[in-house]
């Protein structure tokens, strides 16, 4: 299996319900610094897994609409801890959705799995591996 991770950040404030969220129960920030790992079983006829290009930009663009943002105002996550393992499949589905729409070229269209991961820290990370 082949693969091509690309990797940027994002930055957001979140509260959690739940006592096992303990502080965290509070207002706060997080920085995420978020890896897109792009598999495949073959390259494809560039040799290549993907535009590391495009994955960057659609990686950057998805990000984007949760940069800077208060994610206890955002209506699609009203009700929800927005934990990190949850917030990697929705970077996860966004992606997955930017692939289907062709926004990662025609050759993106052989690819086997997406993993997101997101680190919290540099002790702590979560992941969400789809299949595409």
């Amino acid at each position: 299996m082949f693969s091509l991770t690309v990797r940027d950040h994002v930055m957001v404030a979140h509260s959690f319900r739940g006592e096992v969220f303990g502080p965290a129960q509070q207002l706060h920030g997080a920085t995420f610094i978020v890896d897109a790992t792009f598999q495949r079983a073959e390259l494809d006829d560039d040799n290549i897994v993907v535009d590391i290009g495009l994955a960057s930009e659609q990686l950057k663009a998805v990000l984007g609409a949760l940069n800077y943002r208060n994610l206890d105002d955002v209506e699609e996550f009203a009700g929800i801890n927005t934990s990190t393992e949850f917030l990697a499949k929705v970077i996860a589905d966004r992606i997955a959705g930017a692939i289907a729409a062709g926004k990662l070229g025609e050759g993106a269209h052989g690819l086997n799995e997406l993993t997101i991961t997101l680190h919290e820290s540099h002790v702590a990370w979560a992941s969400y591996r789809r299949s595409l």
